[in-house]
This record gives C-alpha cells, sequence and structure tokens, in this order.
C-alpha cells in the first residue's frame, strides 16, 4: 500500500495523470528518509528540509502538513505494509497539483508516501570493492536549486547509466567551475591524515542530512579537523580517503579511483559515531 494526499491505497489506484506537474515539468520535491523499529532518523531534519524546500519553490504547506502529523501517517503506513518493526525505507514525493504550463495555475500540492525493507537495522561498512570515476559529460550549476532534493534528477540518472556501462560504482560530479561536488547519490568527504573537507553549499552539492549530521560530529572531535571547502580533481588522487553519505546507507567508503586505491579507517570510525549518535538521539525521543 501507498499514501496518496493521507489516504492508505494501492499502488495499482495511484496512475500518474498525463498532467501531472512532477512528470511534465520536475514541479516536485522528496524526501527519503530511513525507518527502524518506528523510529525515523534524523526527522526533525527531514521535515524541516522539505518545509524550506517548498517555501523556495512557492509550493503552499498544507495546514496538516505538521511533524506530528506526517509521522503518524508514515507509521500508519509502515503498519499497513507490516515494515512497522523492521528496517524500511520511506520516500514522501510532493508536487504541485495540475494545471498550467511553466506558469502554475495552482501553488497547492498533493503528495504519496511509499515504504521498502531494508536489509539491516544498523548503518553498516560494505567490504565490496567500490571504484568511482569522474562524470564529466554534464555539470551541477552551483546554485540554490541544487542543494535541494528536487525530481529534475536527469544528470544523476544518465551518471549511473554511465557508471554502470563502464563498471563503476558510482561516479563524482563536477560543477561548471570544474570543482568536484559529490556522487550520484550523496556527499562527498575527503581525508588527508587527519583533516577532513567536504564542498561546501555554494559548491552546488546537496544539503545533505547525514552530511549535516557528520559535519557537528567532527567538530566535536579533536582527532579531526573538518572543513568546507572545495575539491578540485587533482586532490582525489593523493587523498588518503574518500567516502560519500546519504541517509539510506550512512557511510560507504570509496576504495579506487582510477590508480589510487584508498584506505577505510576514518570510514570505519565515523560509521560508529554514526550509529552512536543515531542510538542515543532514538533513546531520546
Amino acid at each position: 500500500m501507498v499514501n496518496f494526499n493521507g489516504k492508505l491505497v494501492a499502488p495499482d489506484a495511484t496512475t500518474t495523470s498525463h498532467l501531472n506537474r512532477g512528470l511534465r515539468f520536475g514541479d516536485a520535491l522528496f524526501e527519503t528518509m530511513r525507518v527502524v523499529n518506528g523510529t525515523i532518523y534524523f526527522w526533525e531534519e527531514h521535515y524541516l528540509r522539505l518545509m524550506a524546500s517548498m517555501r523556495i519553490l512557492r509550493m503552499e504547506i498544507p495546514m496538516q502538513f505538521t511533524m506530528e502529523i506526517l509521522e503518524a501517517q508514515i507509521m500508519a503506513l509502515l503498519k499497513e505494509n507490516q515494515l512497522q518493526n523492521k528496517a524500511a525505507r520511506v520516500r514522501f514525493t510532493v508536487f504541485r497539483n495540475a494545471g498550467g504550463l511553466y506558469l502554475p495555475q495552482t501553488n497547492d500540492i498533493s503528495y504519496y508516501l511509499e515504504s521498502s525493507l531494508l536489509e539491516s537495522p544498523f548503518y553498516l561498512l560494505s567490504d565490496c570493492p567500490y571504484e568511482v570515476e569522474l562524470f564529466k559529460d554534464f555539470y551541477v550549476n552551483p546554485d540554490m536549486l541544487s542543494t535541494l532534493k528536487t525530481n529534475n534528477k536527469v544528470l544523476n540518472v544518465v551518471g549511473s547509466i554511465f557508471a554502470s556501462e563502464n563498471g563503476y560504482q558510482n561516479c563524482l560530479l563536477l560543477n561548471n567551475a570544474k570543482q568536484v561536488v559529490e556522487t550520484l547519490n550523496g556527499n562527498l568527504f575527503l581525508v588527508k591524515g587527519n583533516s577532513i573537507k567536504t564542498p561546501p553549499l555554494k559548491a552546488g552539492c546537496l544539503n545533505g542530512i547525514v552530511r549535516k549530521k557528520l559535519l557537528v560530529i567532527l567538530d566535536k572531535l579533536t582527532e579531526y579537523t573538518i572543513t568546507e571547502e572545495m575539491i578540485s580533481p587533482f586532490e582525489l588522487q593523493k587523498a588518503d580517503e574518500l567516502f560519500t553519505t546519504n541517509t539510506i546507507v550512512g557511510i560507504q567508503p570509496i576504495t579506487k579511483y582510477r590508480k589510487k586505491e584508498f584506505d577505510t579507517t576514518v570510514a570505519k570510525d565515523l560509521l560508529g559515531k554514526l550509529n552512536a549518535h543515531v542510538r542515543l538521539a532514538t533513546t531520546m525521543q
């Protein structure tokens, strides 16, 4: 079952109209969340990012879009799909209602909630080889829109096809200043000695939830220094480690870029600290 505008319906009952603005113009936003045993990881951060993004896109926020009501709807969906006591991925998609061409006839919105099973309730570190390459066919335009989770992800789609065709597990995206911005599905961190850096939002990277959490965690640690700085492609092969982050995977170490193979020591350390942070936040709810 899926949730469409607050009602639980069968997936085949939600066929998208050809007038859907998300389909016609990419006029839509989404949040992908990790929910474990009925607890939404980083729920407040996801909620606030969605509300801020809707305001930026001038979507009308319904009165019933409170944290409590939306959380209750997520829990009801998970219970209906027998996922309330398991690890699940939840996608929340918001789109402007049909009408108009580029100029919409209304700023009112509709939404979908959908869920699927995840393998583990914990963030785990994969030991599998994870090779990446630069994707240089198209570039990220560094502005506020690039920091939002909109449905305009054709660059990520084409990049994913390029990675699959060439045997890579992921690709690194560049902005139009030829600076490394992020990976196809997450934020990028570069480790050199005890120094860690990640591209700033002004570079065009997604305003990622786990990115934000790691910045807070790292800022409190004495063994590392963290900065938000531009990353040049020339720095990649000089790094000790590279890793990417997102809400579903947590931390994914990159093991190879071109001829350089990377260590995973810092990624393992930080993954333990991220899991501890999640456990602490969960017990305080």
